[in-house]
């Protein structure tokens, strides 16, 4: 089995979370935090950084690990480090992503009551994750381990 290690940011500003619409017609359409694979011999932390920055051009500072998140689908196990991270500067432009085949369409500030319709991912961000928030992640919290469904 495969393994790939991704770390994602949860970029908060003003009470709402950073989101980016993923979205291959036929195929696949969610909303999740900024995020994407680990590079070489890159820190998880400026992973988060830099797939924040290369997917909506905003520059973030990470704060803390919140989420370790571990999924399974055909193509193997991935391993997701979410970081709560603090919003520093930019304006979101979803154009200027470097890799080939993200099909990144779309991004925005979402409240808990106005998330995107459709899939959000991680699901915590429904609940939980606004909980954790209020609660300044105490504690690193490991997500139970399930099927991919993208």
């Amino acid at each position: 089995m495969k393994h790939y290690i991704s770390a994602g940011a949860l970029v908060v500003k003003a009470g709402q979370v950073l989101l980016v619409r993923h979205h291959d017609p036929g195929r696949f359409d969610f909303w999740a935090p900024p995020g994407g694979g680990v590079e070489n011999e890159e820190e998880l932390a400026d992973a988060a950084k830099r797939e924040t920055f290369e997917e909506t051009g905003i520059v973030i500072e990470v704060k803390s690990l919140a989420y370790i998140d571990e999924l399974i689908d055909q193509s193997g196990r991935l391993v997701k480090f979410w970081f709560v991270a603090k919003y520093v500067s930019g304006q979101i432009d979803v154009s200027a992503n470097p890799a080939k085949g993200e099909m990144t369409v779309d991004a925005g500030w979402f409240s808990k009551d106005a998330l995107p319709d459709g899939h959000v991912f991680p699901d915590v961000l429904r609940d939980r994750f606004w909980r954790d928030l209020e609660d300044e992640f105490a504690a690193t919290i490991k997500l139970p381990l399930r099927q991919s469904i993208f």
